[in-house]
């Protein structure tokens, strides 16, 4: 792990020890997935605790003081097994209730980092993959491909990325029945016919390296379009 991340988690565990009854704090994502990028990776992280957080606005105080990448689901002990359970939810700034899905619950029996208390097997009942391709499955459907109806959103970095790597990492996930990085998507994305430009511009952001003179007009119309066939074909 990189010296300042571990520095910022050990920080964050003794702030939240002193204010949640913690059992674990488990991280998972591209810190578990060894694709971690100082800096440009969110910090996802999974706190299980004994009962429900006595004082949510104690606790924005607390991530207040750490950067937004930094986000974390509070689990109820006994809301684990339930895949539909909204939990507390700490990210961008603002406190929600999420549900901590099946693609992260892979992730975390996968490759998980442990950073507090008990292991994952111990407590986080693991997802069958009939519940794994359920789940992708209505992600694409019910999410994703609407937000192609759309072409404003596409304006900006965060659905270009998150939509090019979501729709990679899916596809590999249905056809193969396995996760992969971040990192492997840029390859799938090649192998699925995405445009180069588009590729080179996602892959700019996360990696620090030179990026295309892409117009923001013409990268949403080409990213849109990838994103809507792409899906269609993973769901067929």
């Amino acid at each position: 792990m990189h010296t300042e991340t571990d520095l910022l988690l050990t920080r964050f565990l003794g702030e939240i020890r002193r204010e949640v009854p913690l059992l674990a704090l488990w991280a998972h994502g591209s810190l578990g997935a060894g694709d971690y990028q100082p800096g440009r990776s969110d910090l996802d992280l999974i706190a299980v605790v004994e009962s429900p957080v006595a004082d949510p606005t104690r606790l924005e105080e607390i991530h207040g003081g750490f950067p937004e990448l930094l986000h974390c689901s509070y689990i109820v002990r006994d809301k684990l097994p339930d895949l539909t359970a909204q939990h507390l939810t700490a990210a961008h700034g603002e406190l929600f209730h999420r549900p901590v899905t099946a693609v992260t619950r892979r992730e975390l029996h996968s490759s998980p980092v442990e950073l507090y208390g008990t292991a994952v097997p111990d407590l986080l009942p693991e997802v069958s993959d009939a519940e794994l391709h359920a789940f992708i499955r209505a992600d694409l459907a019910d999410f994703w491909l609407l937000k192609t109806d759309g072409f404003k959103r596409w304006l900006q970095d965060i659905w270009v990325d998150l939509g090019l790597i979501t729709v990679a990492r899916a596809t590999v996930t249905l056809r193969e029945n396995r996760l992969i990085t971040k990192r492997e998507a840029f390859d799938v994305l090649a192998e699925l016919g995405a445009p180069e430009r588009v590729v080179a511009d996602v892959r700019a952001r996360r990696y620090g390296t030179p990026g295309p003179k892409l117009g923001r007009a013409r990268r949403a119309m080409l990213a849109r379009s990838f994103v809507r066939a792409a899906i269609h074909r993973a769901l067929s």
